[in-house]
């Protein structure tokens, strides 16, 4: 990759779960870019990375919209998303169209410089954040694959570490499963449910006032689960505790 310019023209690939459900992460998105020392564009033409299409075995339909967000994001210095999931799916393009050489090439230059937006703040812009607070306890899930795809563990962990009077609490078996696994929790809901029953229960077991993660959907089928559950522990995306913004509803409170 080549030298990273003063003021990186960033795409936001803000994802399909972000813009139905949570768009407030978003926002919190494009706030902390732009603090970083970034020019932020969102695409327009942007639409579903493709990845419920590809783990359902429909490659015809996700290899579609693999070019359809190369094509659109393809000119920016860089693509950052508020998902380790969908930047591993846009990381992974140029292996499902190696059959197509002029495409898998393109794919591969975008995929060399997509980023989970933790990771691009940390690891290419240095970035901390300055002047936060939140008196708060707070537990960490690492999701899967921003873990095991993108080696996303210590950046949030670093950012987090910048919010003064934010206390961070261990959580046992933080970097297993939570059980939503995209189309996993609809193929497999009672094993789905046991999993997100253990990690409720883990969850609490840590008595921290706010659960923390990088993926919404991770998020959403915890947040669901803790409030069946009674729990009072309340869900947030960590860039929204990043960008100031966890004084607003948290997720599964909206409505």
């Amino acid at each position: 990759m080549s030298e990273r310019p003063e003021k990186p023209r960033v795409g936001l690939f803000v994802t399909c779960l972000v813009d139905a459900i949570r768009p407030r992460i978003g926002f919190a998105a494009i706030r902390l870019l732009e603090e970083a020392g970034c020019t932020v564009e969102v695409p327009e033409t942007q639409t579903c990375c493709g990845q419920p299409a590809w783990n359902s075995g429909d490659s015809r339909h996700a290899l579609a919209l693999a070019r359809q967000v190369i094509q659109a994001c393809e000119p920016f210095d860089y693509l950052v998303l508020p998902s380790g999931s969908c930047a591993g799916m846009i990381r992974h393009y140029a292996d499902g169209l190696a059959d197509d050489p002029a495409w898998a090439a393109r794919a591969r230059a975008l995929g060399e410089r997509t980023f989970e937006i933790t990771s691009f703040l940390v690891d290419v812009m240095g970035w901390r954040p300055e002047g936060r607070s939140l008196r708060a306890t707070a537990t960490y899930h690492d999701s899967c694959a921003g873990l095991r795809e993108l080696g996303v563990f210590v950046q949030p962990r670093k950012l987090l570490a910048s919010v003064a009077g934010l206390e961070m609490r261990k959580l046992e078996g933080s970097e297993v499963c939570c059980g939503f696994g995209g189309t996993f929790c609809v193929k497999y809901p009672a094993i789905s449910n046991a999993i997100v029953e253990e990690k409720a229960e883990r969850i609490e077991a840590t008595g921290a006032d706010l659960l923390l993660a990088g993926d919404l959907g991770c998020l959403m089928n915890m947040a669901g689960k803790l409030s069946r559950r009674g729990s009072t522990v309340r869900v947030f995306h960590t860039i929204e505790v990043l960008a100031g913004m966890a004084d607003g509803p948290a997720i599964g409170e909206e409505g």
